[in-house]
């Protein structure tokens, strides 16, 4: 267990359009009954002291349904993003729900191919400021970008045009962050940052170079070595894999 108190937030209010299933991407299931929301709260649960899951209008019901044993037992607590105004927007929301705490693992609520190994070590190397798992793509959709001092000072974005190195490093949907000035870092970044080129949103990966290279918070990268933990479930092939990748750890 971690020294200091964890709360797991997990933005999931996106609508899962490509998976055209009509619920929300953490309610999938990947297995009998298993839904990649069965899969996160079991990586997460050693480690953190409450999760809070950010979801939309449409998505909350059915969610709480799901999750009604756990938020009854105040494990778990549930907010609604009105707006898809994308992750950071989802995240900063809910801060009501997070600043008690001294760190949040924020995990996207679609990763279901995370590795307990990776939480574990990720919570583990966690001090101060940043700590990011990642992980080597031969072609990222994101790429992340340090200099020799270990300086986060990129975040490219396939989705907003830019152009990603192939080999370069990219994410498993898992950030682990201090909290402390952390919301007043994210209202002072919006003050600051251009929206997407082309989502048109103020997106919260850029928010994290702003955070190491301007803000000067320490950044530790812990490597992950398997590609296949980068996988989101965005589309049917996606879903397969997930499937595939749940009976690895079962």
């Amino acid at each position: 267990m971690p020294a200091e108190r964890l709360c797991a937030v997990i933005p999931a209010a996106g609508r899962g359009t490509r998976l055209g299933l009509g619920i929300p991407k953490i309610m999938v299931e990947i297995a009998d009954g298993v839904t990649v929301w069965h899969v996160l709260h079991q990586r997460l649960r050693p480690y953190v002291e409450h999760v809070h899951v950010v979801m939309s209008p449409e998505g909350e019901g059915p969610f709480r349904a799901l999750a009604a044993e756990q938020i009854a037992g105040g494990e778990v607590s549930v907010s609604v993003q009105d707006e898809p105004t994308g992750m950071g927007g989802a995240i900063f929301g809910a801060a009501p729900h997070w600043e008690a705490y001294a760190t949040i693992l924020v995990v996207w609520g679609d990763q279901a191919g995370l590795s307990p190994v990776t939480v574990d070590r990720v919570v583990r190397a966690h001090g101060k400021g940043l700590t990011l798992p990642l992980v080597p793509m031969p072609d990222p959709y994101v790429e992340y970008e340090l200099d020799g001092d270990g300086t986060l000072v990129r975040v490219r974005q396939s989705r907003e045009g830019e152009e990603c190195r192939p080999g370069g490093l990219s994410d498993v949907g898992v950030f682990c962050l201090s909290t402390e000035g952390l919301r007043e870092e994210w209202t002072r970044y919006l003050d600051e940052a251009a929206p997407g080129a082309r989502t048109g949103e103020v997106n919260f990966l850029p928010f994290l170079p702003c955070l190491s290279r301007d803000r000067n918070w320490p950044v530790t990268v812990v490597p992950v070595t398997d590609p296949d933990e980068a996988r989101g479930v965005n589309t049917a092939d996606d879903l397969e894999f997930a499937r595939r990748a749940h009976l690895r750890w079962t």
